[in-house]
């Protein structure tokens, strides 16, 4: 979008949509988004649209102008508010809400009766979204990334049959042919509220699979579903939807160059490969710091080094490799089928963020990359008892012992003491629970610590049990920006307060209860943008 002070720019897309509306038939809406892309301020895009409103009654009388809050700021949002409750243009139809803009009830609460509200719903991303995938395990964060095939038809219906009723219809937002299942339930739904989402999957299967395998693929698109939920490590399912797939494969094979039948099969093997490659380097870690801990009787140098080799076979002996042949020709199949880019290299996607899943096929799913980086650091160390010490600190770092305990914030399987209150039954935009927040560094290819990429903001609560009453804790944070913590209530006070990593001594008083309760308080960062808002990555109660 181009700067809407320049007044030649300006002139000359009023003269082009003039044009565009007269040689329209009909048209009763223009939509016209606040931003993504676009950073024009409501001072400039208000009496733009007023123009744009002109131009179009001027061919079709009863045509109205749409608008969305995308990425305008609160303070903006406010004055767009006014603005329609103090100037009621009769051209304007209403707001959109959709990706970046306030919520579908924040919008309806704020216009009056004249003034309908239009759903623009993100159904195409799975992370940094309007509505991500609640509790979504990181493996999955890392490598199928923001824009993957995303059937998520139960999910969808639910998000749709939650925000229609303040609505008056929608304009669901794709970026490509990763989310056609998804754009088939919604227009259905919008259709019909109370249309049955196994039957919309029948309904689809049969269209463009065949009667034969209708049923089985129905239910394999909801089993595809269900391995995005929980810990995908202890997801066991996984390995079954892929074997249904399997079946289906082999019972259809006139269906092998079908693009949609081809994004099913492509999904279920690559969560049963990531699944495979997850447990395996999993294990080869555990296996790397237990060399790590026996530093001091082999010598520091030593340990790195056989922990290094011990981590490499993720790539020397990697696990499951006719699954990970598949998964490639799948994608191959699909970019000359459908011509659906899933790598950079490959295939000219415009960039990794993009649906790229096969180049992030191989991303490590252990704390390799940056366990390598920290041996250099070590090795930088100018004597054998601070590298020795330093190793085992590593060798330790999510295992701190009998009586003491660590959380992964943002992984739905290593955060046992995250407290979730909520459903997304009862919280389906999240705002109560919270949902990790899955960063996008180095294009994808960060070498940071895995917990470090999925973070959650403040509040959240943590809850501890168990305690050794007579003991000492002290609660140790690592994340981004501030953090004040309440133990049952009372507020901590720091013994070590850095940007990333704090310490916070609990008194005795409170663990002698045998429970703890730690709660954050509310942090004011409304003034800054939502990448720079204080979060939490990992948290410790070390007993002392």
């Amino acid at each position: 979008m181009f700067d809407l002070s320049d007044a030649e720019k300006r002139a000359a897309h009023l003269k082009e949509h003039e044009q565009l509306y007269k040689e329209c038939p009909e048209l009763t809406g223009v939509f016209f988004p606040g931003g993504d892309p676009g950073a024009n301020p409501p001072e400039l895009v208000l009496p733009f649209l007023e123009d744009l409103a002109k131009r179009l009654r001027k061919h079709h009388r009863a045509g109205k102008i749409w608008l969305s809050l995308q990425w305008f700021t609160p303070e903006q949002c406010e004055d767009i508010y006014r603005w329609i409750e103090t100037e009621k243009p009769e051209w304007f139809g209403g707001l959109v809400s959709g990706p970046g803009s306030p919520s579908v009830p924040e919008t309806r609460r704020r216009l009056t009766k004249d003034y309908p509200v239009r759903h623009y719903p993100d159904i195409t991303h799975t992370v940094r979204c309007q509505y991500p995938v609640p509790w979504w395990d990181p493996a999955f964060a890392v490598t199928l990334g923001r824009e993957p095939i995303n059937p998520q038809p139960v999910f969808y219906a639910f998000i749709h049959n939650t925000f229609a009723p303040d609505t008056v219809g929608f304009i669901s937002y794709s970026d490509g042919i990763n989310d056609d299942l998804n754009k088939v339930v919604w227009s259905l739904r919008g259709w019909n509220p109370d249309h049955d989402v196994r039957d919309m999957l029948l309904e689809y299967a049969r269209f463009f699979f065949g009667a034969a395998v209708a049923e089985k693929s129905a239910d394999g698109i909801l089993a595809l579903e269900k391995n995005w939920e929980g810990s995908l490590a202890e997801n066991g399912g996984v390995a079954a939807t892929l074997a249904l797939w399997q079946q289906l494969e082999q019972a259809a094979p006139e269906l092998a160059d079908n693009w949609r039948w081809q994004t099913f099969l492509a999904r279920a093997y690559y969560d049963a490969y990531t699944r495979e490659r997850l447990i395996y380097e999993t294990l080869l870690e555990e296996k790397a710091n237990e060399l790590l801990a026996q530093a001091a009787a082999v010598g520091a140098e030593e340990a790195m080094t056989r922990a290094i080799e011990t981590m490499q076979k993720a790539e020397t002996a990697p696990c499951k490799p006719q699954l990970r042949q598949r998964v490639v020709a799948l994608f191959d199949a699909l970019y000359h089928s459908i011509g659906m880019q899933t790598s950079v290299e490959k295939y000219n996607a415009s960039a990794y963020e993009r649906g790229c899943s096969l180049d992030f096929l191989d991303y490590p799913l252990n704390n390799r990359w940056w366990l390598e980086d920290e041996f250099k650091k070590v090795r930088e160390m100018p004597d054998e008892e601070a590298r020795i010490a330093a190793l085992a600190v590593l060798a330790a770092w999510a295992n701190p012992g009998a009586g003491s305990w660590y959380d992964n914030i943002g992984h739905v399987g290593h955060s046992p003491h995250v407290k979730r209150t909520e459903g997304l039954n009862t919280d389906p935009l999240m705002e109560r629970a919270g949902n990790p927040e899955a960063a996008w560094w180095e294009q994808g290819f960060s070498r940071a610590r895995l917990a470090w990429q999925t973070t959650m903001n403040f509040p959240l609560t943590l809850r501890y049990d168990g305690l050794d009453r007579s003991a000492a804790y002290v609660l140790r944070l690592y994340g981004y920006g501030e953090a004040r913590p309440r133990a049952n209530g009372v507020a901590l006070i720091p013994s070590l307060y850095e940007r990333e990593v704090k310490e916070f001594p609990i008194p005795a008083a409170l663990s002698a209860t045998g429970a703890l309760e730690i709660a954050f308080d509310p942090i004011d960062e409304s003034h800054l943008n939502w990448r720079q808002h204080s979060k939490l990555a990992e948290a410790w109660l070390l007993r002392q």
